[in-house]
């Protein structure tokens, strides 16, 4: 006990807590101002869907950068592409973890280009990106993402998602390439 009759543990139950809020309230705005743009919501989408070993995505985050209706089209075989809503995408992705037990090694998908166009309320953004499973000693996936975005309720969400893999015959787009 300190000498003011309070416990050490009582002022942590006390202070932590108040500390914990004010980082959390200085961090939010700095998220939710990424939302600002469509550019920033996109970003934040390959931020969330990358992760350290022994954790998995925030998918309710995830899910609120969509609009309910949103559709997600991803190559899910050299010749098939796979509809998917925005529950059936998060369920995808969820079952690829458990697969590839990615939960245990991490996962990356990273930005290496990404080009968009803006007008009013409506937003393009092609994204050319690196996906990676940590650790393994495969080369790392390059794909192509269109997203179409809207902006509502005076912040961007993705309406749909549509997503491509280069190949000889279908080499990186010209927009995308460094």
């Amino acid at each position: 006990m300190h000498r003011s009759g309070y416990s050490l543990s009582l002022l942590a139950a006390v202070l932590i807590p108040l500390h914990t809020a004010d980082l959390a309230a200085q961090a939010e705005p700095e998220t939710e101002a990424a939302l600002e743009t469509a550019e920033g919501v996109v970003t934040e989408l390959y931020d969330l869907v990358t992760f350290d070993a022994g954790t998995t995505p925030d998918w309710d985050r995830v899910r609120s950068l969509f609009l309910d209706q949103a559709v997600v089209v991803l190559r899910t075989t050299r010749t098939e592409s796979t509809v998917f809503t925005v529950e059936g995408f998060v369920q995808d992705f969820v079952s690829f973890i458990e697969r590839a037990n990615v939960e245990q090694t991490g996962f990356s998908e990273t930005i290496r280009n990404m080009k968009s166009m803006v007008f009013r309320d409506i937003a393009h953004v092609l994204v050319l990106y690196e996906a990676h499973i940590t650790g393994s000693p495969r080369q790392p996936t390059v794909g192509v993402d269109s997203f179409q975005l809207i902006k509502r309720d005076g912040r961007w969400r993705i309406v749909s998602v549509t997503n491509d893999l280069p190949n000889p015959d279908n080499p990186i787009p010209v927009e995308l390439r460094n």
